[in-house]
């Protein structure tokens, strides 16, 4: 009869093999750390390398939607359905204003939201003019920006006066007609010493001083540039108060909630722009303090400039100003990374506010602008980074390194065009499949139709696609459950582009379509 064999011996192995695996565990983990730990920054990128195919054809898309909103007398006319519109604006005033772009699919020119679009644009062609030139988008660029400088410079014809609005909105926004048609009255809203705008008059000093660095090539013209930056940002400064409280009706489209971030903003452009050592100051000192909300991360969009003027700032830390006895500069950074550090979808302190797809998501309207918004900001970070050797961000404890800003910035661009729930591009005219009824007056109305104000309504309620393609119109983008309306023009929560949108896309694509060093000093 045979002897039954223990249970105990085998349970025994078991326990050592586990410990033993145990062991290894650790050891790995051990060592993993530590060369972690030991690792170095990254190679610092050259010239500019190989291109992205995916984003080079999004970038020669998103910024053809320059041309379409252009205002005015057409010189090379880009856009087949598009002409020559909004000639006598200003005139009442005996200004030439009938430059600049249109705010969305209406013929509203609004001025904070239009000289948000020409920073953020400097801010692209100033990092990533090389990039964009790689794929010969980076004149088409600088005439998008010069077509709105141009207008924005007529529209300071004293040192404290702007004029920031053209257009009735509720007259414009009673017609559904092309722009080349319009024939409603246009009157203009100033604000001056009476009726002060810090927030609108510091936004447009942050444009131009902005702008002056982009043509500095042109030195007349990048003179007039920052002469009027200076003196709209001595006006702002000087006679403080929201423009949508001077101006009440102003609110309900672009109401501002503050003008301390535009303050900070334009003083850091002009600082960038002169090396006028005030500005630092001004943005460090007690305007800092005031304002800049140091270690409280926010969102960067056409109404709250902080984040950008944190990223901003923190290239002087990374790549210019070294004095780290400047802890004025340093909050700036600190910030700037506690924005960074929300982005990294695995980092302890990341938002929530994200779509199950992982698109950043912040409002029901114009959903888009905030996830674009920030991915420009984490690429222009992980760019400061991998430029300076910069090898990694701590966020509570836990490192990331620069490439995963840009995975992050990546993600968001790559949502926009096509990998979502939905899959379509949000980005009109790339893909396979993207909105066909954006809601926007011209690219709805076939360019031989005769509609008056009232009339063109017709196209606006029409079930057929637009006749006209809104190419490189961003559209405001899905809601939180990631749907997207795609048939109903009217349905200007999701379906209306607007110009900030495009420069925001412009500047993201630009960074991503290939890389390089950032430039150690604008100047």
């Amino acid at each position: 009869m045979g002897v039954k064999p223990s249970s105990r011996g085998c349970f025994g192995w078991f326990i050592v093999a586990v410990i033993l695996a145990l062991i290894i565990g650790a050891i790995v983990y051990t060592v993993k750390k530590k060369s972690e730990k030991s690792e170095g920054p990254a190679p610092i990128p050259g010239p500019p390398g190989a291109t992205d195919k995916k984003y080079a054809d999004a970038l020669k898309i998103a910024t053809q939607f320059f041309d379409i909103q252009k205002s005015g007398k057409l010189v090379d006319k880009k856009i087949s359905w598009r002409g020559d519109s909004a000639l006598r604006d200003g005139s009442q005033a005996k200004l030439d204003l009938s430059k600049g772009m249109y705010d969305a699919g209406d013929h509203m020119k609004f001025g904070l939201p239009m000289a948000f679009t020409a920073t953020v644009l400097s801010w692209a062609i100033l990092e990533y003019g090389d990039q964009m030139d790689v794929v010969n988008q980076f004149e088409p660029a600088k005439d998008s920006l010069k077509w709105i400088t141009d207008y924005l410079i007529n529209a300071h014809p004293e040192a404290n006066v702007l004029y920031i609005q053209v257009g009735d909105p509720d007259t414009d926004h009673g017609c559904w007609d092309r722009p080349e048609d319009m024939t409603e009255k246009r009157p203009l809203t100033q604000v001056n010493t009476s009726f002060p705008g810090t927030d609108v008059a510091a936004e447009t000093a942050a444009a131009l001083a902005s702008a002056s660095l982009v043509f500095k090539s042109d030195s007349t013209y990048s003179s007039t540039l920052l002469r009027h930056a200076k003196e709209l940002f001595t006006f702002a400064d000087k006679y403080r108060g929201l423009y949508s409280e001077s101006i009440p009706e102003v609110a309900t489209y672009y109401n501002s909630t503050g003008y301390g971030d535009e303050l900070l903003w334009a003083a850091s452009w002009l600082y960038h722009a002169t090396g006028d050592k005030s500005y630092l100051q001004y943005v460090t000192g007690q305007n800092g303090k005031l304002f800049a909300q140091w270690g409280s991360p926010t969102w960067f969009s056409w109404d709250n400039k902080l984040a950008g003027a944190q990223v901003l700032l923190s290239r002087l830390t990374f790549l210019g100003n070294k004095d780290t006895s400047n802890s004025g500069l340093q909050m700036y950074r600190k910030t700037a990374e506690a924005v960074m550090c929300g982005l990294i979808p695995d980092s302890p302190t990341a938002t929530k506010s994200r779509t199950d797809g992982g698109l950043i998501w912040v409002s029901q309207w114009n959903a888009l602008q905030h996830p674009v918004a920030s991915a420009f900001l984490a690429a222009l970070y992980s760019d400061y980074m991998l430029s300076s050797g910069t090898a990694k961000l701590s966020c509570n404890g836990d490192s990331y390194k620069p490439s995963e800003l840009r995975k992050f910035a990546k993600s968001q661009a790559d949502y926009v065009l096509g990998n979502n729930p939905m899959k379509m591009s949000y980005l009109v005219g790339y893909g396979e499949k993207y909105p066909q009824y954006v809601h926007h007056r011209g690219a709805s109305i076939p360019t031989g139709a005769k509609t008056g104000c009232k009339d063109g309504w017709t196209w606006l309620e029409s079930k057929e696609p637009n006749p006209n393609e809104a190419t490189g119109a961003l559209v405001g983008g899905p809601f939180l459950n990631e749907t997207f309306v795609s048939n109903d023009r009217n349905n200007s929560m999701q379906a209306e582009p607007s110009t900030y949108n495009s420069a925001l896309i412009v500047g993201l694509l630009s960074g991503l379509v290939t890389t390089s060093s950032v430039v150690q000093s604008f100047t």
